[in-house]
C-alpha cells in the first residue's frame, strides 16, 4: 500500500532575498514570470524492512520564487543568534536525537531551536507535501521504487492545474541518496514542463532546511499513531497529545493535501 500524508547542476538554492512583491503560492495571480521551486528532502533507506526504520518518506516543499524569505530568513538567523549559536544550518533529526553540534543541549535548548523553525514556517508563503511507503510491504528495492514512483506521479496529476500556473520548475536536493535522484529526474522529468534539477547545499537553503523539518515531525506523527515513538522524540514531545499541540498542527497549516 502507497500512503499520501500530504543530470544535476550545483546550485545553492533560491534567492532568500529580493524585491519581487510577494503573492499567494495558490493564488499566482502576479503577471510576473512564475518560477515554482520545489525542494527535497527525504527519511529511511531503500534497504530492507528493519524495526528501527521501517518507513521511506519524501517531503516536497513548494515556494513561488516571487515571495520574497529574506524577512524570515534574517528573523531565523537573529533567534538562533539570540538562543546563543553560530549561524548554521539546522538539522531536526540531531536536535531531537541530541546528535552532533546539538550533543550538549539541554531539551529546552533544543526545543527553542525546533520553535525558531516553526515560527520560520510560519512567516514564509510555502506549502509541503509528505508521501509515505511502508517498507515492510515491499519485497525488494525495485517494488520499493515503484511505489514511490508512483505516488509522486498521482501527487503531480491531482493537482496538474496548480503546477500548470508556472513556466518553470526548478527541483532541489542534496542528492543524499542516488536511488531518489535517480526517482526524481525519471517522473519529473517526464510529468512537469521545464524542470530543472540543482543540487542544493543545506546550510545556503533556509528551504532545505525547513523541508527537512517537514519531514521529521511527520515520520514522528507515523511514529506516534503506531505507538513506536523512539525515546528521544518521547523526550522532547512527551505525549501524542502534546506533540500534536505543540508542533503537529502548526505545521499542518502548511500542508498541499
Amino acid at each position: 500500500m502507497i500512503h499520501h500524508i500530504t543530470g544535476w547542476s550545483k546550485d545553492p538554492g533560491p534567492p532568500q532575498a529580493g524585491g519581487s512583491p510577494a503573492i499567494s503560492f495558490i493564488r499566482g495571480t502576479s503577471r510576473l514570470k512564475h518560477i515554482l521551486n520545489i525542494t527535497i528532502d527525504e527519511s529511511g533507506d531503500f534497504g530492507a524492512y528493519r524495526r528501527h526504520s521501517p518507513y521511506y518518506l519524501v517531503a516536497m516543499l513548494f515556494h513561488d520564487s516571487q515571495n520574497d524569505i529574506g524577512y524570515a530568513s534574517q528573523l531565523l538567523d537573529n533567534q538562533i543568534a539570540n538562543l546563543g549559536h553560530k549561524p548554521h544550518a539546522l538539522h531536526t533529526g540531531p536536535i531531537i536525537r541530541r546528535e552532533g553540534d546539538y550533543i550538549n543541549l539541554s531539551l529546552d535548548e533544543r526545543k527553542r531551536l525546533l520553535n525558531a523553525l516553526i515560527h520560520f514556517s510560519r512567516r514564509v508563503d510555502v506549502q509541503y507535501s509528505v508521501l509515505y511507503v511502508e517498507k515492510r510491504e515491499c519485497k525488494d528495492i525495485i517494488e520499493l521504487t515503484t511505489k514511490i514512483s508512483k505516488q509522486i506521479h498521482a501527487f503531480v496529476d491531482k493537482h496538474s492545474s496548480l503546477f500548470s500556473l508556472f513556466e518553470e520548475i526548478n527541483v532541489y536536493y542534496d542528492n543524499g541518496q542516488i536511488e531518489l535522484t535517480r526517482i526524481l529526474t525519471s517522473t519529473l522529468n517526464i510529468l512537469l514542463p521545464n524542470v530543472t534539477f540543482h543540487r542544493v547545499k543545506p546550510s545556503d537553503n533556509k528551504l532545505f532546511q525547513l523541508v527537512d523539518m517537514f519531514c521529521s515531525l511527520e515520520l514522528t506523527a507515523l511514529k506516534f499513531r503506531t505507538k513506536t515513538p523512539s525515546q528521544s522524540e518521547l523526550e522532547i514531545f512527551h505525549n501524542n497529545r502534546d506533540f500534536n499541540k505543540d508542533f503537529l498542527k502548526k505545521i499542518r497549516k502548511k500542508r498541499l493535501d
